[in-house]
């Protein structure tokens, strides 16, 4: 993916609010043309502003931001007419027609008009059977297939994603990665946020982390997981234990359920597992177990490390 064209450049980008908060701190990103990004952090992050500067909604105290090469402060309307937003908020035009409404948003960015590839965009979309219908009468989810549609209407070469499926039904969820997947095929490149992170890992070619307005990582999502995901050996003990002996303190064991269970950690990448030397050493400790079963990080657990592990530093860092 890295010897691909870049399709957004972020450099040296940071957002400080009047508040005095900092939003963004110096943010640098390169993101490759076909392929899906996803962008993940609490809420609060940063997530959202980083969208909103890359789409020219607002303005960033400092950095550069390209897109396809063209500057989004300078050369705002060559950048921005590249980019399709779905954003987290419902807002749409309620009294228009899903029709109309998309209609004008490809018009908006001076593209000529193509009934057949809005037909089309409506149709994968399903919602060529209320192209006629008033915004205000669809439901929720309904409007959220609008939204999409007008930002895919003018047919852009990078589409952002934000928080997309945050409270939409299981069809409407399906629909839509399925739509990611055949855009990523034309070459679109995607963007997302989600608190989904089951989804990221699924669809997402890379991931980023951002936290307080830092980007603590960013990295190829099959790497991230050798490197940082976790396996665990799970042994349902005969009979409860205590504590552990100490001649097994040098081992990554924790007891759980009462002494009922013992777990032992490896590193996913860990060529060598040792799983067979601890096993012989339970065995010399007459530690017999009925049951055992492994189980591997998923991403959820990795972003979830480190966040946490950022939020401590950070906090043990003030103390100092």
């Amino acid at each position: 993916m890295s010897s691909s064209p870049v399709a957004l450049s972020i450099s040296q980008l940071t957002k400080t609010y009047p508040s005095g908060l900092e939003a963004l701190k110096r943010i640098d990103l390169q993101i490759h043309k076909g392929e899906i990004f996803a962008l993940l952090g609490p809420n609060g992050a940063g997530k959202t502003t980083l969208i909103s500067i890359v789409c020219g909604i607002v303005n960033a105290s400092s950095g550069v931001v390209h897109v396809d090469g063209a500057d989004i402060r300078h050369n705002f309307r060559a950048a921005r007419s590249k980019i399709g937003l779905v954003p987290q908020e419902l807002s749409t035009d309620a009294f228009e027609s899903v029709w109309d409404t998309v209609s004008f948003s490809r018009g908006l960015f001076g593209r000529p008009r193509n009934p057949a590839y809005l037909e089309k965009l409506l149709r994968d979309l399903a919602l060529w059977d209320k192209r006629n219908e008033k915004i205000m009468a669809l439901s929720g989810g309904m409007k959220r297939r609008v939204l999409i549609a007008k930002a895919l209407s003018h047919e852009p070469e990078i589409l952002f994603l934000d928080e997309p499926t945050a409270g939409v039904d299981v069809t409407l969820r399906r629909d839509m990665w399925t739509l990611v997947r055949s855009l990523r095929t034309r070459g679109v490149t995607i963007i997302l946020t989600t608190h989904y992170i089951q989804e990221a890992e699924e669809m997402a070619d890379r991931i980023g982390v951002i936290n307080k307005g830092e980007l603590i990582l960013v990295e190829d999502k099959a790497v991230l997981m050798k490197k940082l995901g976790q396996r665990q050996l799970t042994l349902k003990l005969q009979a409860p234990l205590d504590s552990l002996p100490d001649e097994l303190a040098q081992w990554p064991l924790t007891l759980h359920d009462n002494g009922h269970q013992l777990q032992y950690e490896i590193h996913a990448g860990a060529e060598d597992t040792g799983i067979p030397e601890l096993l012989a050493q339970l065995a010399q400790h007459g530690i017999a177990f009925t049951d055992l079963s492994t189980a591997e990080s998923s991403l959820e657990d990795i972003f979830v490390r480190l966040v946490t592990s950022t939020n401590t530093s950070e906090s043990a860092g003030q103390k100092s």
